[in-house]
């Protein structure tokens, strides 16, 4: 696919145009074509031009019934406050798909409270694909804090956080959590939580009123093995341990307990929110999260889910 730059401003706002005419205008293509002044093949063109360049941003906006009736399946269930099931599409190896989009429009939501809110982040692909789905926003009443580290293991911004990302989207107060994922060791950990900065970006996160997480699982291509957080023998060790997920480093087994000891001993991200006083949304889908996301709505380590068809019906067997 060309690039913006390769395919010129002029033919961009061709198909802004075009698309803004069929999306939100309701216009037919014949229509378009006649208010452009071009063929009705050039009007498709420029449709499609607008959606693949990301000009234009296509959510459904119709309540599927199948989804509702597994969206409130999983609600009385697991006893969860918030669920959102969207469709599936089997064939399509996006590993975010719908539920990115799905997260954007919930994160929107929060957003456009009048009052006062602390949202809190956590990291991971379904949260930075919905970031850049995010409508540009101003939102200077609300606060955004990250609960997990933004520190790769080679002290580089970490590749898939999303505080600077968000707060630049839509305009907010954002308090970044500038610590690896995983400390090099318990002592480390330590002192960089008594750290006073540290201290009150981790007294905001314990008070966000609702917070987003995605999960990952701890089979051979973990996310935590494969962006360098643990290296293979440990990722070997945790699932020895009995470790079938994790949210922001925190490992856990089946039950969705915590496992003692070992990464958790060193995971410099924020305790998860209570969800006693706070609503924590985890987004995910795929079959190798199955067991991670059941086991985390099972203990109510969440107490929302942004899911997909697939991984709903897996949920309830």
């Amino acid at each position: 696919m060309a690039g913006r730059n390769d395919i010129g401003k002029s033919k961009l706002d061709e198909a802004a145009r075009a698309g803004w005419l069929y999306y939100v205008a309701g216009n037919t293509q014949d229509e378009i074509a006649v208010k452009l002044g071009v063929s009705r093949q050039s009007a498709q063109r420029l449709v499609s031009l607008a959606i693949s360049e990301k000009l234009v941003k296509v959510r459904l906006d119709h309540p599927i019934a199948d989804c509702m009736d597994l969206a409130e399946k999983l609600r009385t269930t697991f006893a969860l406050d918030h669920v959102e099931v969207v469709p599936s599409d089997p064939s399509h190896l996006n590993p975010t798909l719908g539920v990115a989009d799905a997260l954007a429009a919930e994160i929107e939501r929060v957003l456009a409270r009048v009052e006062p809110v602390i949202m809190g982040v956590g990291t991971g692909r379904t949260l930075k694909a919905a970031v850049d789905l995010l409508s540009t926003m101003d939102c200077p009443h609300h606060q955004i804090v990250s609960i997990a580290g933004n520190i790769a293991p080679d002290g580089s911004a970490a590749f898939y956080n999303v505080i600077f990302n968000i707060a630049d989207k839509v305009k907010a107060r954002s308090f970044p959590m500038p610590l690896p994922v995983i400390a090099a060791s318990a002592r480390e950990r330590e002192l960089l939580h008594e750290q006073a900065s540290i201290k009150n970006t981790l007294a905001l996160a314990a008070r966000a009123s609702v917070t987003f997480v995605g999960v990952g699982d701890l089979g051979p291509n973990a996310p935590l093995y494969e962006d360098g957080f643990v290296t293979r023998d440990e990722l070997k060790a945790l699932q020895k341990a009995g470790g079938v997920g994790e949210m922001l480093g925190w490992i856990f087994d089946s039950q969705g307990n915590l496992i003692d000891g070992m990464t958790n001993d060193r995971v410099a991200s924020a305790p998860i929110p209570s969800r006693e006083t706070s609503l924590v949304v985890a987004a995910a889908r795929g079959s190798n999260k199955v067991e991670a996301v059941k086991a985390a709505v099972r203990r109510r380590l969440v107490n929302g889910l942004i899911t997909d068809e697939d991984m709903a019906r897996a949920l309830l067997v």
